[in-house]
């Protein structure tokens, strides 16, 4: 087992990663303040892998609220029924969430844990690739809105992370490349030397050899901590992590949730970042190439949907949390492992680069 430390002061956590980890309760159970417990899953994961969770917790006073299963559900109708369970249940406000599931169960446990009786502590035990590299680290819980991704949230901080890579068995190949578009984002930001170990390692994190995926979730939450602890709230650098998510989001939200998981759409924007970045000269032309090479080889999407227009994604875009002064202010690449916050590029340019991704 690998434990790294998320820094933030009296918010700091340990992220625990490795094989079996579901089996040792007493890893849970050193970071559950009170008594009482109600686990946050969905439909798919609640067969899988609740009653092995529920097993490390014969002691408490547990209950379980499952969700339905898919982004389109990330929203607060549904997160209703977390609180209806919370009211229900007389939960105190010592009561600790755990969050079973991807980054939509992670996200929706972590806010509901933000908002109810004003806070109680919550754990995050991510079972995709997605949450255990990304969403389960740094304190970002939110839920959709039609208009727009994530609009709705807060940032509020796990008292751990537990990324049991087991549970990974059980992920779909569409659901693991998703996963790995994120794995590649940090590469793509600070991480040049991750980026080529990505390019020589692909097929083994595809075929999920074990030690392989360890060393890619182990080298994500690191660099993702580093950033985290320089600014969690989202002040300055750790804006670097959205890299392809204002392109993403806009296709997540125009083609409706859950049509496109989270790390195509992701990894659509990041190529779309990178084409943008070389027609502005910024970076090299060869370097999109072996952006978009990684990518396809992951069996990620390289292009937008075809239904998307110019237009659309343009206003979709002009809904994003990072808009400054009705300016939007993108994530691009001075090259690889270079990136960088900037509203100082050709609109035109960005046109032509929507243009040039319409299917």
């Amino acid at each position: 087992m690998k434990t790294l430390e998320v820094s933030l002061a009296e918010r700091s956590y340990p992220i625990y990663i490795g094989q079996n980890l579901l089996s040792q309760p007493e890893l849970i159970q050193k970071h559950i303040k009170s008594k009482e417990v109600l686990i946050v899953t969905n439909e798919t994961v609640a067969p899988l892998y609740l009653e092995q969770l529920e097993a490390a917790l014969t002691n408490y006073k547990h209950q379980a609220v499952i969700l339905p299963d898919g982004e389109e559900f990330k929203n607060l109708d549904v997160l209703n029924q977390v609180f209806d369970k919370l009211l229900e249940a007389r939960f105190s406000r010592q009561v600790t969430l755990i969050a079973l599931g991807g980054g939509v169960i992670g996200d929706m446990a972590g806010f509901a844990a933000a908002c109810y009786q004003r806070g109680v502590p919550f754990i995050q035990v991510p079972t995709t690739l997605l949450s255990q590299v990304d969403s389960s680290v740094g304190g970002k819980t939110a839920v959709n809105h039609a208009l727009g991704k994530n609009m709705i949230g807060a940032f509020y901080q796990p008292q751990c992370v537990l990324a049991d890579t087991n549970t990974l068995n059980t992920l779909d190949d569409r659901q693991l490349a998703s996963g790995i578009a994120e794995v590649i984002k940090y590469g793509l930001i600070n991480d040049a030397e991750f980026f080529e170990w990505l390019e020589h390692n692909m097929s083994a994190l595809k075929n999920r050899v074990p030690e392989a995926l360890a060393y890619a979730i182990e080298r994500s939450c690191q660099d993702k901590a580093d950033i985290v602890a320089k600014d969690e709230t989202e002040q300055g650098v750790r804006a670097l992590l959205n890299l392809g998510h204002t392109f993403g989001h806009a296709i997540e939200t125009g083609m409706g949730y859950g049509n496109w998981l989270h790390g195509e759409a992701i990894a659509t924007g990041m190529l779309m970042a990178a084409d943008l970045s070389a027609r502005q000269g910024w970076m090299q032309h060869a370097d999109v190439q072996r952006i978009r090479a990684i990518f396809e080889e992951a069996g990620l999407p390289v292009i937008g949907p075809a239904e998307m227009t110019v237009e659309q994604y343009m206003a979709l875009m002009s809904v994003d949390k990072k808009v400054q002064a009705g300016v939007i202010r993108l994530i691009l690449l001075k090259g690889i492992g270079q990136a960088t916050i900037s509203d100082d590029y050709d609109v035109t340019m960005l046109q032509e680069t929507l243009t040039q991704f319409q299917a």
